[in-house]
Protein backbone atom coordinates (compact mmCIF):
# COMPACT_ATOMS: atom_id res chain seq x y z
CA UNK A 1 0.00 0.00 0.00
CA UNK A 2 1.15 4.00 -0.85
CA UNK A 3 2.43 5.26 2.21
CA UNK A 4 0.85 9.15 2.34
CA UNK A 5 2.76 10.29 4.73
CA UNK A 6 6.59 9.48 2.78
CA UNK A 7 6.83 12.54 0.56
CA UNK A 8 9.76 11.09 -0.94
CA UNK A 9 8.51 8.80 -2.49
CA UNK A 10 7.24 8.75 -6.09
CA UNK A 11 3.67 9.48 -6.67
CA UNK A 12 2.13 6.21 -8.34
CA UNK A 13 -0.49 6.45 -11.01
CA UNK A 14 -4.14 6.11 -8.85
CA UNK A 15 -4.75 2.66 -10.96
CA UNK A 16 -6.09 -0.18 -9.86
CA UNK A 17 -6.02 -4.46 -9.94
CA UNK A 18 -9.40 -5.75 -11.00
CA UNK A 19 -9.60 -9.41 -10.29
CA UNK A 20 -11.85 -12.18 -11.63
CA UNK A 21 -14.74 -11.64 -8.42
CA UNK A 22 -14.90 -7.84 -9.29
CA UNK A 23 -12.83 -7.15 -6.02
CA UNK A 24 -10.53 -4.22 -6.07
CA UNK A 25 -6.52 -5.49 -5.20
CA UNK A 26 -3.92 -3.24 -3.75
CA UNK A 27 -2.50 -0.41 -5.95
CA UNK A 28 -0.33 -0.86 -8.41
CA UNK A 29 3.27 -0.10 -7.76
CA UNK A 30 4.12 0.54 -11.63
CA UNK A 31 2.69 0.90 -14.52
CA UNK A 32 4.01 -2.26 -17.16
CA UNK A 33 4.49 -1.65 -20.71
CA UNK A 34 1.43 -1.36 -23.29
CA UNK A 35 0.70 -4.81 -24.65
CA UNK A 36 -2.19 -5.94 -26.24
CA UNK A 37 -3.48 -7.85 -23.33
CA UNK A 38 -3.33 -4.64 -21.04
CA UNK A 39 -6.04 -3.59 -19.18
CA UNK A 40 -8.05 -0.27 -20.23
CA UNK A 41 -6.67 1.32 -17.35
CA UNK A 42 -3.06 0.85 -17.82
CA UNK A 43 -3.45 1.54 -22.04
CA UNK A 44 -5.20 4.96 -20.90
CA UNK A 45 -2.57 5.99 -19.11
CA UNK A 46 0.05 5.28 -21.88
CA UNK A 47 -2.60 7.52 -24.05
CA UNK A 48 -2.67 10.12 -21.84
CA UNK A 49 1.22 10.75 -22.00
CA UNK A 50 1.00 10.45 -25.69
CA UNK A 51 -1.50 13.45 -25.34
CA UNK A 52 0.45 15.00 -22.91
CA UNK A 53 3.68 15.11 -25.21
CA UNK A 54 1.49 16.00 -27.69
CA UNK A 55 0.98 19.14 -25.97
CA UNK A 56 -3.24 18.76 -26.59
CA UNK A 57 -5.43 21.14 -24.73
CA UNK A 58 -5.93 20.26 -20.88
CA UNK A 59 -9.79 20.05 -21.82
CA UNK A 60 -9.01 17.97 -24.94
CA UNK A 61 -7.09 15.59 -22.22
CA UNK A 62 -9.52 15.62 -19.62
CA UNK A 63 -12.26 14.85 -22.07
CA UNK A 64 -10.49 12.16 -23.37
CA UNK A 65 -10.13 10.58 -20.21
CA UNK A 66 -13.29 10.95 -19.05
CA UNK A 67 -15.20 8.99 -21.64
CA UNK A 68 -11.86 6.48 -21.36
CA UNK A 69 -13.05 6.14 -17.71
CA UNK A 70 -16.98 5.88 -18.43
CA UNK A 71 -15.99 3.19 -20.90
CA UNK A 72 -13.73 1.27 -18.39
CA UNK A 73 -16.72 1.35 -15.60
CA UNK A 74 -18.70 -0.55 -18.22
CA UNK A 75 -16.15 -2.77 -19.09
CA UNK A 76 -14.47 -3.64 -15.91
CA UNK A 77 -10.87 -5.33 -16.73
CA UNK A 78 -11.54 -6.01 -19.99
CA UNK A 79 -8.10 -6.05 -21.83
CA UNK A 80 -7.92 -3.52 -24.35
CA UNK A 81 -7.42 -6.20 -27.25
CA UNK A 82 -10.86 -8.36 -26.20
CA UNK A 83 -13.19 -4.84 -26.92
CA UNK A 84 -15.32 -5.56 -29.78
CA UNK A 85 -17.65 -3.41 -31.86
CA UNK A 86 -20.45 -4.85 -29.83
CA UNK A 87 -18.92 -3.20 -26.73
CA UNK A 88 -18.29 0.11 -28.86
CA UNK A 89 -21.89 0.43 -29.98
CA UNK A 90 -23.53 -0.46 -26.22
CA UNK A 91 -21.33 2.36 -25.02
CA UNK A 92 -22.18 5.08 -27.55
CA UNK A 93 -25.94 3.30 -27.16
CA UNK A 94 -25.56 4.77 -23.68
CA UNK A 95 -26.65 8.21 -24.42
CA UNK A 96 -29.18 9.64 -26.66
CA UNK A 97 -27.73 12.90 -26.71
CA UNK A 98 -25.72 13.67 -30.58
CA UNK A 99 -23.15 15.68 -29.36
CA UNK A 100 -22.91 13.35 -26.19
CA UNK A 101 -22.00 9.99 -28.88
CA UNK A 102 -20.33 12.29 -31.03
CA UNK A 103 -18.00 13.25 -28.08
CA UNK A 104 -17.73 9.82 -26.95
CA UNK A 105 -16.93 8.34 -30.42
CA UNK A 106 -14.42 11.07 -30.76
CA UNK A 107 -12.91 9.88 -27.67
CA UNK A 108 -12.63 6.08 -28.08
CA UNK A 109 -11.66 6.16 -31.72
CA UNK A 110 -8.44 8.86 -30.72
CA UNK A 111 -7.67 6.19 -28.07
CA UNK A 112 -8.13 3.12 -30.30
CA UNK A 113 -6.66 4.37 -33.17
CA UNK A 114 -3.20 5.18 -31.47
CA UNK A 115 -3.31 1.73 -30.21
CA UNK A 116 -3.37 0.07 -33.77
CA UNK A 117 -1.98 2.88 -36.08
CA UNK A 118 0.74 4.34 -33.59
CA UNK A 119 1.82 1.80 -30.94
CA UNK A 120 1.09 -0.89 -33.19
CA UNK A 121 -0.29 -3.03 -30.15
CA UNK A 122 -3.53 -4.35 -31.59
CA UNK A 123 -4.42 -5.34 -34.98
CA UNK A 124 -7.83 -3.70 -35.67
CA UNK A 125 -9.80 -0.92 -34.31
CA UNK A 126 -13.18 -1.53 -33.03
CA UNK A 127 -14.08 1.98 -33.71
CA UNK A 128 -13.27 1.57 -37.74
CA UNK A 129 -17.14 1.00 -38.83
CA UNK A 130 -19.03 3.83 -36.39
CA UNK A 131 -19.80 7.46 -38.02
CA UNK A 132 -20.58 10.18 -35.65
CA UNK A 133 -23.97 11.67 -36.35
CA UNK A 134 -23.74 14.76 -38.38
CA UNK A 135 -24.67 17.81 -36.34
CA UNK A 136 -25.82 20.33 -38.47
CA UNK A 137 -22.96 23.58 -38.79
CA UNK A 138 -24.56 27.05 -36.60
CA UNK A 139 -25.85 29.72 -38.90
CA UNK A 140 -22.97 32.34 -38.87
CA UNK A 141 -25.03 35.68 -38.09
CA UNK A 142 -22.37 38.23 -38.49
CA UNK A 143 -22.60 41.90 -37.05
CA UNK A 144 -23.69 44.72 -39.22
CA UNK A 145 -21.04 47.62 -40.32
CA UNK A 146 -22.72 49.95 -37.72
CA UNK A 147 -23.05 47.22 -34.94
CA UNK A 148 -18.91 46.38 -35.97
CA UNK A 149 -18.69 49.63 -35.43
CA UNK A 150 -20.23 50.06 -32.21
CA UNK A 151 -18.56 47.15 -30.83
CA UNK A 152 -14.67 48.56 -31.57
CA UNK A 153 -16.34 52.08 -29.55
CA UNK A 154 -17.21 50.59 -27.13
CA UNK A 155 -14.42 48.11 -26.45
CA UNK A 156 -12.02 51.64 -26.16
CA UNK A 157 -14.18 52.70 -23.63
CA UNK A 158 -13.91 49.85 -21.94
CA UNK A 159 -10.25 49.06 -21.51
CA UNK A 160 -7.11 48.97 -23.53
CA UNK A 161 -7.11 45.25 -23.53
CA UNK A 162 -10.58 45.20 -24.50
CA UNK A 163 -10.10 47.43 -27.46
CA UNK A 164 -7.18 45.81 -28.40
CA UNK A 165 -8.32 42.63 -28.33
CA UNK A 166 -11.98 43.02 -30.08
CA UNK A 167 -10.31 44.87 -32.93
CA UNK A 168 -7.86 41.56 -33.67
CA UNK A 169 -10.99 39.42 -33.37
CA UNK A 170 -12.64 41.48 -35.77
CA UNK A 171 -10.68 43.15 -37.88
CA UNK A 172 -8.07 39.91 -38.22
CA UNK A 173 -10.23 37.13 -37.78
CA UNK A 174 -8.06 35.50 -34.65
CA UNK A 175 -10.03 32.93 -32.72
CA UNK A 176 -10.42 32.85 -29.03
CA UNK A 177 -7.63 30.05 -28.41
CA UNK A 178 -5.24 31.71 -30.94
CA UNK A 179 -5.61 35.20 -29.64
CA UNK A 180 -4.76 33.79 -26.04
CA UNK A 181 -1.59 31.81 -27.64
CA UNK A 182 -0.22 35.26 -28.73
CA UNK A 183 3.47 36.75 -27.75
CA UNK A 184 4.85 40.00 -28.12
CA UNK A 185 7.24 38.64 -30.14
CA UNK A 186 4.79 36.86 -33.19
CA UNK A 187 3.95 41.10 -34.16
CA UNK A 188 6.18 42.72 -36.10
CA UNK A 189 6.00 46.54 -36.37
CA UNK A 190 6.61 48.52 -39.35
CA UNK A 191 7.78 51.99 -39.91
CA UNK A 192 4.81 52.97 -42.32
CA UNK A 193 2.11 52.28 -39.82
CA UNK A 194 1.45 48.43 -41.10
CA UNK A 195 1.87 45.24 -39.06
CA UNK A 196 2.10 41.35 -39.53
CA UNK A 197 0.78 39.28 -36.75
CA UNK A 198 2.47 35.56 -36.89
CA UNK A 199 0.18 32.87 -35.69
CA UNK A 200 2.45 30.37 -34.30
CA UNK A 201 0.53 26.85 -32.58
CA UNK A 202 2.72 26.11 -30.05
CA UNK A 203 1.08 22.44 -29.97
CA UNK A 204 2.09 20.23 -33.25
CA UNK A 205 -1.31 18.97 -34.07
CA UNK A 206 -2.54 22.75 -34.81
CA UNK A 207 0.44 23.10 -36.95
CA UNK A 208 -2.19 23.69 -40.27
CA UNK A 209 -3.25 26.96 -38.54
CA UNK A 210 0.26 28.60 -38.95
CA UNK A 211 0.27 31.99 -40.90
CA UNK A 212 0.98 35.53 -41.11
CA UNK A 213 -1.25 37.82 -41.42
CA UNK A 214 -1.22 41.95 -42.33
CA UNK A 215 -2.58 44.47 -39.83
CA UNK A 216 -3.35 47.98 -40.44
CA UNK A 217 -2.37 51.42 -39.29
CA UNK A 218 -4.68 51.36 -36.99
CA UNK A 219 -3.52 48.04 -35.13
CA UNK A 220 -0.25 50.28 -33.96
CA UNK A 221 -1.71 52.69 -31.59
CA UNK A 222 -4.43 50.26 -30.07
CA UNK A 223 -1.32 48.03 -29.49
CA UNK A 224 0.92 50.98 -27.80
CA UNK A 225 -1.96 52.05 -25.56
CA UNK A 226 -2.25 48.39 -24.17
CA UNK A 227 1.40 48.02 -23.41
CA UNK A 228 1.38 51.72 -21.58
CA UNK A 229 0.36 50.22 -18.95
CA UNK A 230 0.97 46.45 -18.83
CA UNK A 231 3.54 44.48 -17.00
CA UNK A 232 5.09 41.98 -19.63
CA UNK A 233 3.84 38.41 -19.00
CA UNK A 234 4.85 35.27 -21.49
CA UNK A 235 1.65 35.96 -23.46
CA UNK A 236 0.30 38.40 -24.62
CA UNK A 237 -3.22 38.76 -23.22
CA UNK A 238 -3.01 36.74 -19.60
CA UNK A 239 -6.90 36.25 -19.46
CA UNK A 240 -8.59 32.58 -19.03
CA UNK A 241 -10.99 31.70 -22.29
CA UNK A 242 -14.33 32.24 -19.95
CA UNK A 243 -13.34 36.09 -18.78
CA UNK A 244 -12.84 36.48 -22.78
CA UNK A 245 -16.31 35.64 -23.06
CA UNK A 246 -17.56 37.72 -20.42
CA UNK A 247 -15.29 40.82 -21.58
CA UNK A 248 -17.86 40.07 -25.26
CA UNK A 249 -20.78 40.12 -23.08
CA UNK A 250 -20.31 43.27 -21.50
CA UNK A 251 -18.88 45.19 -24.78
CA UNK A 252 -21.70 44.02 -26.88
CA UNK A 253 -23.90 45.57 -23.69
CA UNK A 254 -22.54 48.70 -23.56
CA UNK A 255 -22.48 48.95 -27.63
CA UNK A 256 -26.78 48.62 -27.48
CA UNK A 257 -26.21 45.03 -29.51
CA UNK A 258 -28.91 42.82 -28.77
CA UNK A 259 -28.36 39.82 -30.99
CA UNK A 260 -26.16 37.73 -29.35
CA UNK A 261 -22.58 38.07 -30.02
CA UNK A 262 -19.17 35.71 -28.65
CA UNK A 263 -15.78 35.79 -30.04
CA UNK A 264 -16.74 33.38 -32.94
CA UNK A 265 -19.16 35.65 -33.95
CA UNK A 266 -16.50 38.54 -34.34
CA UNK A 267 -14.53 35.61 -36.35
CA UNK A 268 -17.40 35.06 -38.45
CA UNK A 269 -18.13 38.86 -39.38
CA UNK A 270 -14.42 38.80 -40.58
CA UNK A 271 -14.72 36.20 -43.19
CA UNK A 272 -17.93 37.64 -44.35
CA UNK A 273 -16.45 41.10 -45.21
CA UNK A 274 -13.79 39.20 -47.26
CA UNK A 275 -15.96 37.47 -48.64
CA UNK A 276 -17.89 40.63 -49.95
CA UNK A 277 -14.09 42.07 -51.09
CA UNK A 278 -13.69 38.50 -53.33
CA UNK A 279 -11.80 36.29 -51.26
CA UNK A 280 -12.32 33.12 -52.45
CA UNK A 281 -12.58 29.47 -50.76
CA UNK A 282 -9.01 28.46 -50.86
CA UNK A 283 -8.16 31.82 -49.62
CA UNK A 284 -10.77 31.91 -46.72
CA UNK A 285 -9.64 28.35 -45.48
CA UNK A 286 -5.67 30.19 -45.29
CA UNK A 287 -6.54 33.28 -43.72
CA UNK A 288 -8.55 31.31 -40.96
CA UNK A 289 -6.52 28.72 -40.44
CA UNK A 290 -8.69 25.97 -41.51
CA UNK A 291 -7.66 22.66 -42.40
CA UNK A 292 -9.30 21.38 -45.48
CA UNK A 293 -11.96 19.48 -45.27
CA UNK A 294 -15.69 18.93 -45.99
CA UNK A 295 -17.08 20.08 -42.73
CA UNK A 296 -14.91 23.86 -43.25
CA UNK A 297 -15.43 23.94 -46.10
CA UNK A 298 -19.36 24.27 -45.84
CA UNK A 299 -18.45 26.60 -43.12
CA UNK A 300 -16.83 28.91 -45.93
CA UNK A 301 -18.93 27.95 -48.22
CA UNK A 302 -21.62 30.05 -46.01
CA UNK A 303 -19.36 32.72 -45.33
CA UNK A 304 -19.27 33.48 -49.05
CA UNK A 305 -23.11 33.35 -49.39
CA UNK A 306 -23.10 35.79 -46.86
CA UNK A 307 -21.07 37.87 -48.48
CA UNK A 308 -22.22 37.32 -51.71
CA UNK A 309 -24.91 39.70 -53.78
CA UNK A 310 -28.41 39.00 -52.97
CA UNK A 311 -29.73 36.20 -55.03
CA UNK A 312 -32.60 38.11 -56.39
CA UNK A 313 -30.95 41.16 -57.70
CA UNK A 314 -30.59 40.36 -61.73
CA UNK A 315 -34.35 38.67 -61.76
CA UNK A 316 -36.53 40.13 -64.39
CA UNK A 317 -33.22 41.61 -65.89
CA UNK A 318 -32.35 41.34 -69.35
Amino acid sequence: MSDSTNSDRPQQPPLFDVQDEGRFEPEIGVIGPLRPDSKLPVAAYWFREHLLDEQRPDNTVKSYMYDLKLLERKLVAKPINQVTKQNIASFLGDTQSRSTKKRRLTSVSQFFGWLVKEKQVLAENPTADFYPDKIALKTPKPLHPDEQEALLVAAAEDSPRAALMCWMMLRLGLGRSELLDLERMDIELHAGGGSEVTIFPRTTHMRNKERKLLATAEFGPLLAAYEANREPTAKLFDISPQSVNKMIDRIKARAGIEKKVTPQTLRDTYAVELAKEGATEEQLLAILGLADDARNRMSVQRYLKLGGPPINGSVGTP
